[in-house]
């Protein structure tokens, strides 16, 4: 158990250890915002597929699926922090001894402001938690709506109600644009660490990057801004 831990204490230590972590858990939360993104867009469809979209995370596994994934998220996303803020203070260290090389010059603008922009999404995933997980300072726990003869949450009332107040809609596309940000240069990055690009196919994967990026921002601040212009209501 002993060894165990100094391989693991030694793995989490080196700089490829931690650039590993940093791109498993970033796979990890890549899939999650697109699959939370989908689910989100069945706003379009109508309250009923977004509300019995909400029912099924909510009863999986007797209850228990739904607080399984947030863990996990949790974990992941709190790792993917921790060893990517660890990294940039190594690299400043590591810039800062050699004094500074050409190619810190013409590094990408999304590459320069990952540890900004990740910063950043943290505080919104912390407010999007408060608001519409937990329901903090608004009373959207208390919506409900008959689902095939069974009482569940209104999940369509309560993304109406939450997008239909500016400021929220405002932070929310100032996220995702953070969120995009990241993930135009991280997407890349995690195939490149992965061991999964080369210098042929590392352009591709950047096109790759950008156009996720795009698509995410597009699909997700799409919705705030159609409830508040009401084409959804």
């Amino acid at each position: 158990m002993s060894s165990l831990c100094k391989s693991f204490s030694a793995f989490t230590g080196s700089s490829i250890g931690k650039k590993l972590l940093v791109a498993v858990t970033g796979a990890v939360l890549v899939v999650f915002v697109l699959g939370h993104m989908i689910g989100n867009l069945l706003i379009y469809v109508g309250a009923d597929a977004i509300n019995e979209y909400g029912h099924f995370l909510q009863t999986s596994f007797h209850g228990m699926g739904v607080w399984i994934a947030r863990l996990g998220l949790l974990t992941a996303l709190v790792i993917h922090v921790l060893f990517t803020i660890k990294l940039t203070k190594e690299n400043r260290a590591a810039r800062a001894q050699r004094y500074c090389f050409e190619k810190t010059q013409v590094a990408s603008r999304s590459s320069r402001l990952m540890i900004f922009s990740g910063l950043t999404l943290l505080a919104f995933i912390v407010y999007h938690i408060m608001h519409f997980t937990l329901h903090i300072g608004n009373d959207y726990g208390s919506y409900m709506t008959t689902l095939n003869g069974e009482s569940v949450h209104n999940v369509y009332k309560m993304v109406i109600a939450g997008f239909s107040w500016l400021p929220a809609v405002v932070f929310y596309i100032i996220a995702m644009a953070c969120l995009c940000s990241h993930l135009s240069h991280g997407v890349s990055s995690m195939f490149q660490t992965l061991g999964l690009a080369t210098q042929r196919t590392q352009p591709v994967f950047k096109i790759i990057g950008v156009l996720y990026a795009l698509l995410i921002f597009v699909g997700n601040c799409s919705i705030p801004i159609a409830v508040y212009l009401k084409w959804v209501h």
